[in-house]
């Protein structure tokens, strides 16, 4: 349904000036002075920064902002001046707060609409980090992440200042890839986006996405081609290669540990991760390391499912295991940090869909995978 509102007076004339000098101190440092400018000019452009705060800053950005302010000058409908503005409507019941440049891109289907109002924020503090959150969420996912996370800003007790913007980008790509199967990046979900879940839970299975989707850039399909020792049978305990990505998933999921993490060690040959079983069940990952300084393979870590420390009896079937092979036999050709070779086909396999989805290449997200862009994910 359409709503036609016309700009109108908000105060009377005497008390104006006091009224105005106060809501105009409720923008942000970014805006208050060219949206205080656009007040100065005349009354209803006045009653605009009040009643419709999102439009008076978009006017004071819009490249050619003369025939829009004359709409409001000359008392067009609020929906009119808003679309031609090209401002959702919605952003009408956001307070002045929530406004700190140029108005990013925004949803503004019906069913948007209709949800998003359920979920304004709750605290003037909040308003920017809301409203950022939504916008950023919209560009990365879709309506659906846009809303769920427009819920949870809206809860959140604390006052939020600062929004990570690197977490809500990782939660936006999982629940977009969750919507979409058969692609590869979905494939690659251990758990899909549900609205249902708090922050908390999407945070969680967001970040161990987006660690798979490093895993396989970094070993791509293949196997690694030598993982230093042999396979052995030590005290009853077997030592087994964790030798591709799906390995390392496997392994990262039994154990509940983090060994999606370890893609850039293992594409530089500075670390090998084993599988230490005991009657074919997983018992402890065991982690090789070596270095320029140290060249030779050395006991770096044995954990246990979470992380806890393994018991002696374990380190010692280990250093036999190890000990059992000549080390000086292990290739030395660590690649120097941040040169080993990223695989460019996944890294394109898996944000194709997206790109021709939401017809943009964007400069954080280009045909061409580098290291700096994978810590930036």
């Amino acid at each position: 349904m359409t709503i036609h509102t016309s700009v109108r007076l908000a105060w009377r004339v005497d008390a104006a000036p006091r009224s105005l000098d106060q809501h105009l101190k409720r923008f942000r440092d970014e805006v208050r002075a060219p949206v205080a400018a656009l007040a100065a000019r005349h009354p209803r452009l006045a009653d605009l920064a009040v009643s419709f705060p999102a439009l008076a800053v978009a006017l004071t950005h819009a490249p050619d902002p003369a025939p829009l302010t004359a709409l409001v000058v000359a008392g067009d409908p609020l929906a009119a001046i808003a679309e031609a503005a090209r401002v959702p409507l919605w952003l009408k019941k956001l307070p002045p707060e929530c406004f700190f440049g140029a108005l990013p891109p925004l949803p503004d289907s019906p069913d948007f609409v209709r949800r998003i109002a359920n979920h304004l924020p709750q605290h003037r503090v909040n308003a920017k980090a809301w409203l950022e959150a939504v916008a950023l969420a919209a560009y990365w996912g879709n309506e659906d992440v846009a809303v769920w996370l427009a819920r949870e800003v809206s809860r959140l007790k604390n006052r939020v200042r600062v929004l990570d913007r690197r977490q809500i980008r990782r939660i936006a790509l999982w629940a977009w890839f969750s919507q979409e199967p058969g692609t590869r990046g979905a494939a690659l979900i251990e758990k899909p986006f549900r609205p249902a879940m708090n922050m908390a839970t999407a945070q969680r299975w967001a970040r161990q996405w987006i660690e798979t989707v490093d895993l396989h850039l970094n070993l791509g399909d293949g196997k690694l081609a030598d993982v230093w020792l042999t396979p052995d049978h030590i005290d009853g305990y077997d030592f087994v290669p964790l030798a591709t990505a799906a390995d390392l998933v496997a392994e990262a999921q039994a154990m509940d540990n983090c060994l999606r993490t370890y893609g850039s060690d293992l594409a530089h040959n500075t670390s090998r991760l084993w599988s230490v079983r005991r009657d074919g069940q997983r018992i402890a990952t065991l982690r090789l390391t070596r270095s320029r300084s140290e060249p030779l393979p050395n006991l770096y870590e044995i954990r246990l499912p979470r992380n806890v420390v393994a018991p002696a009896e374990l380190w010692w079937a280990a250093h036999r295991w190890l000990a059992r092979h000549d080390l000086r036999r292990v290739p030395d050709d660590c690649f120097p940090w941040d040169s080993a070779p990223l695989d460019v086909a996944m890294w394109r396999q898996i944000w194709r869909p997206w790109w021709l989805a939401k017809r943009r290449l964007p400069k954080t997200l280009p045909l061409t995978p580098t290291r700096h862009l994978l810590a930036w994910l």
